[in-house]
């Protein structure tokens, strides 16, 4: 055999391959139109549903079990106490009617009782406490066992303050003043407060009345006075 007749086979077969796409278009096209014609197509159609619905169903809630009623609680059991009922005595029947052989007796009324309490007697108020006498006022016979040291204050010399004051002095029963007042201004305060302080300083001889030494109250002058 020669070289063309073996290529020969070779190229047949690809000219069969090369055809067959193309002839099983042309095949396609005619079973196709085929259809078309006999009405295949529209029956296939017609047989495809258009729409599909669909709709999900939820499932109900199982309704929740109802709790079971309380059971009523059983009758209680009272024991029943049967009572002894004790039959009652019978009364003795007296006879109140006096027989002849009995003897009666005189009943004594009840006496008062004799001894009978005595009102209390009402306490006695307390006697008022008499108050101590005051002293009296003398306004002569004071003696000195140390005299009034007067000081004339400094400020009333320079300002040329003068005058007299009158001053009520309690002298107890041992001579020494217990208190001063002033029952007469000199016209100026602060001669009236030396005089004051030099009474009180003083030292008196103590008032005497039947041989007893008493409190009195003494009147005593103090004179202010700048000596040209």
């Amino acid at each position: 055999m020669s070289s063309a007749a073996i290529s020969h086979p070779a190229l047949s077969w690809k000219k069969v391959k090369r055809i067959a796409p193309l002839g099983t278009i042309l095949l396609l096209h005619v079973a196709f139109f085929w259809a078309l014609e006999s009405g295949l197509i529209h029956q296939a159609t017609q047989a495809v549903p258009k729409e599909i619905f669909a709709s999900f169903i939820t499932p109900e809630k199982a309704p929740e079990p109802t709790p079971p009623k309380p059971q009523p609680a059983p009758p209680k059991t009272v024991a029943v106490v049967k009572k002894s009922i004790t039959p009652p005595r019978p009364t003795p029947v007296v006879n109140n009617t006096p027989s002849e052989s009995a003897i009666s007796v005189p009943v004594a009324p009840p006496q008062p009782a004799q001894h009978e309490e005595a009102p209390a007697a009402p306490t006695p108020a307390p006697a008022p406490v008499a108050a101590p006498p005051q002293p009296r006022t003398i306004t002569s016979g004071v003696e000195y066992i140390q005299p009034p040291d007067v000081k004339y204050p400094a400020v009333s010399k320079r300002m040329g303050e003068e005058g007299k004051a009158i001053i009520r002095v309690l002298i107890n029963d041992k001579g020494r003043a217990e208190r001063a007042e002033v029952q007469k201004s000199s016209g100026s305060s602060r001669l009236d407060d030396a005089a004051r302080q030099a009474v009180l300083r003083a030292l008196f001889k103590p008032y005497m009345e039947d041989g007893k030494a008493l409190a009195v109250f003494a009147i005593v002058p103090i004179n202010f006075q700048l000596s040209n």
